[in-house]
């Protein structure tokens, strides 16, 4: 066997820098309350839009009425405004002024 052939002899490889690899960043989705949306179609958007169960639906729906505002959950930001701007669909639709915002979590 000659030398070049020996394990361990020969050119020299170069390993790669081992890659951070992190999680994405995640982003809130929050409802805000008005005086005009109704209670009944905040729900529907948080089953529809969100598939939350309608127990689920109506806490964070009670939470946007009492207290000015609901964390719908927390996504990429991407999964996030993609569910914003549906929502903002929807309620351009039923005449609604439902605002919902994306922030960091």
């Amino acid at each position: 066997m000659s030398e070049d052939m020996r394990p361990g002899v020969g050119p020299e490889v170069q390993d790669r820098p081992e890659e951070e690899v992190r999680e994405p960043e995640q982003f809130r989705v929050v409802l805000h309350n008005d005086d005009y949306t109704t209670m009944d179609f905040v729900v529907e958007v948080l089953i529809r839009v969100f598939h939350k169960d309608i127990i689920t639906a109506t806490k964070i729906m009670l939470d946007v009425h009492r207290k000015g505002r609901g964390v719908v959950g927390s996504y990429t930001y991407d999964i996030a405004a993609t569910k914003a701007e549906h929502v903002h669909r929807m309620a351009r639709e039923r005449e609604f002024p439902l605002r919902c915002t994306v922030e960091p979590a």
